[in-house]
């Protein structure tokens, strides 16, 4: 395969290697006190909301982090609850196969894909990530190690996804792979109009086509109210010229930008494809002067990528900078407003318009998704994020910050956010900050299923509910 991975090597692990970090994972689990709610012993992490803190030892994962097995005839993966898609990725490719859906960022893992959710360009034909997955062993809060798939603990598998560590966490999950081509061969087209591109982004998606062209990859960008686009991909075995948004100069998002009718046309390697938003974060690179050519030039390529700018967030948290900067002009801090939704398609225009009248924040993140038919049989319910089968949403992502005036409440925007989302039938993914209260939180993400999930997998609440963790935090 013709694709540049950047970043550290692939690791393969065997199943006796895999097995002796399982039984350290074990060993870490009883000797954490029994009072002691049980965490990962993770310095890392691609939450965005505030994690509780702890005293107490953690878990210890670090003989989790490979991919066991791959096999190339049957296009399955064995791989570690903490193996990154980055190591996958680059074990994957030389086989010509890759992950039906790979997640934006290097060092997102799959185990936290599936817990926690993901999505990317290939998620209106493969759904999201917990969908490949064909089995998975769990640590459950109770310590013992559950083999979950859709026929045995039927319940766990599928509610597993959305919850957060909360129910437990991977140690394997045994995956479905497709089939890749060298290149990918892209084509940039201009809306200037929201709702031309939604429809037009529904019509792809039903016909698997656009122009007679096969439509294997497909996502958009909102600039401005008059400057939308739909990026279109499709993977061929083509040999040609590439570009290089990975360690070049140039920068992805700004290639997308055209004027004129005329489609832009383009060309990567499936490995600078399947991360071209990781080099600058999307356009959160920015916020690092990251962008700014005099400053890029010198900005060596191997970190110009989400996990150096995590630190750099890390950092700012830590000793809130942004806010002294704030408070130095005599202003408030400034609220977060990092989140993905999703919305029914035919809602999509109506909550990008109010998006763009309201917050101030651009660009913004289009990706359609469709639940997926594994094998011709019934879509199987995902109960803690029940979006429904047979209807296309579009995930809507914005990561910035907005300016907040004294005496505002809490989260003014994101409450805001919140509910519109709710009015539209859509649903917000939970790694970031959310301001639900109880009630609210329990119709939305599984209600009395999960309160079954818990009381069977973690009776005596080792680890945190979901409430606690991605609301209240503590």
């Amino acid at each position: 395969m013709n694709g540049r991975v950047a970043g550290s090597a692939s690791r393969r692990t065997g199943f006796a290697a895999h097995q002796a970090g399982v039984d350290r994972l074990l060993a870490s689990y009883r000797a954490i006190p029994a009072d002691a709610t049980v965490r990962l012993a993770k310095k890392t992490s691609n939450l965005f909301r505030a994690r509780a803190k702890s005293t107490a030892p953690g878990l210890d994962v670090s003989g989790l982090t490979g991919v066991i097995a791959i096999d190339p005839v049957a296009k399955t993966a064995d791989v570690a609850g903490m193996c990154t898609y980055e190591d996958l990725v680059a074990a994957t490719l030389p086989h010509g196969l890759a992950p039906l859906v790979v997640p934006q960022l290097k060092t997102i893992t799959l185990g936290g894909a599936v817990t926690g959710l993901g999505i990317e360009s290939t998620s209106f034909r493969n759904g999201l990530p917990h969908e490949s997955v064909l089995e998975i062993d769990i640590l459950t809060g109770a310590g013992t190690i559950v083999t979950a798939t859709p026929e045995k603990n039927a319940d766990l598998f599928a509610g597993f996804p959305n919850s957060y560590g909360t129910l437990g966490y991977a140690t394997r999950l045994k995956i479905e792979l497709e089939t890749v081509e060298p290149y990918v061969s892209i084509r940039h087209l201009r809306f200037h109009d929201v709702r031309d591109l939604a429809a037009t982004m529904d019509r792809i998606i039903t016909d698997g086509s656009y122009d007679g062209v096969p439509v294997d990859y497909l996502d958009g960008v909102v600039f401005t109210a008059d400057e939308s686009y739909l990026t279109l991909g499709n993977r061929t075995a083509e040999p040609g010229p590439t570009s290089d948004y990975v360690t070049g100069q140039a920068i992805f998002y700004r290639s997308i930008q055209h004027d004129g009718p005329e489609a832009k046309t383009d060309r990567l390697t499936i490995g600078d494809y399947l991360w071209r938003w990781d080099t600058d974060w999307f356009w959160c690179s920015r916020a690092f002067g990251a962008q700014n050519p005099k400053i890029r030039r010198f900005w060596p390529a191997k970190y110009r990528r989400s996990s150096v700018y995590w630190k750099l967030i890390a950092l700012d948290h830590k000793y809130g900078i942004a806010d002294r900067i704030e408070a130095r002009h005599g202003n408030p801090p400034r609220e977060r407003v990092v989140q993905d939704i999703e919305v029914p398609i035919e809602r999509t225009a109506d909550f990008v318009e109010w998006f763009l009248a309201e917050v101030p924040i651009e660009p913004i993140w289009l990706c359609p998704l469709r639940l997926r038919q594994p094998g011709g049989g019934a879509k199987r319910p995902w109960p803690l994020y029940p979006i429904a089968p047979d209807r296309t949403y579009v995930n809507v992502g914005f990561w910035s910050s907005v300016p907040s005036s004294a005496g505002d409440s809490e989260g003014l925007t994101n409450r805001l956010i919140e509910k519109k989302v709710t009015d539209f039938d859509g649903h917000k993914s939970l790694y970031s900050d959310a301001y639900y209260n109880k009630d609210e939180f329990a119709v939305l993400y599984g209600g009395d299923a999960y309160t079954a999930l818990k009381a069977e997998y973690d009776p005596d609440s080792r680890l945190l509910d979901l409430y606690s963790k991605a609301v209240q935090r503590k």
